[in-house]
């Protein structure tokens, strides 16, 4: 399980900083930070405007307990100043998980983002289940496209026309980074650690 604290180490000159779980008394900076259409265009589920009951229904999620695995403020000397969540895969895509995150406009250009990133990325790949976390980011966010290189995740494809917001139609990059460069098959075990050196053929087809 990921942990629900992971302290930013690495975060410069940002103060005390850390990865924790939302709080219903995060409302008030919630609103503060996510109400901001320069955040929300790089972004495709927050809203703008960002009202009251978007921040109620979000932390009616995020605040519960128990608490949903991976989903975390990104806090600064007390103060949520933004999000950083992991989703697991499902199907083929079990051992691939995607990573996203958001960080109030006060907070940009300091570092904190790269550290969120690779803090939670450290996190992931100690977890035996996990092979791949990747990002898809807009064609215009060349911030985050380098927060993504800063951490160690390499572009992988330019997505064409895979993005629409406000009634734009653009272009997505996917980033990537993986547990190892490796040949093509690795043997999965979700509860085992991963060993490349055993690695299988390709499966048989039909797969049932």
């Amino acid at each position: 399980m990921l942990p629900r604290v992971i302290p930013l180490a690495e975060a410069g000159p940002v103060g005390a900083a850390r990865l924790r779980p939302w709080r219903t008394d995060d409302r008030a900076a919630l609103l503060r930070h996510a109400d901001d259409a320069e955040v929300a265009r790089n972004l495709r589920r927050l809203p703008h405007p960002y009202t009251a009951a978007h921040a109620d229904d979000w932390l009616a999620y995020a605040a519960a307990e128990p608490w949903p695995e991976g989903v975390w403020a990104i806090d600064v000397a007390g103060e949520a100043v933004g999000c950083l969540a992991v989703e697991r895969g499902e199907d083929v895509e079990a051992a691939d998980f995607e990573i996203g995150y958001w960080l109030g406009r006060a907070h940009w250009g300091r570092g904190l983002a790269t550290a969120a990133v690779c803090a939670a990325t450290a996190a992931a790949f100690a977890l035996p289940g996990v092979v791949r976390l990747h990002a898809g980011v807009f064609a215009w966010n060349g911030a985050s496209m380098r927060v993504l290189e800063k951490a160690g995740y390499a572009r992988e494809a330019v997505l064409r026309r895979a993005g629409v917001r406000a009634g734009v139609v653009f272009d997505r990059v996917l980033y990537a980074r993986t547990r190892d460069a490796g040949g093509p098959y690795l043997r999965f075990d979700p509860a085992a650690p991963l060993d490349a050196a055993a690695a299988p053929p390709p499966p048989a087809f039909p797969v049932p």
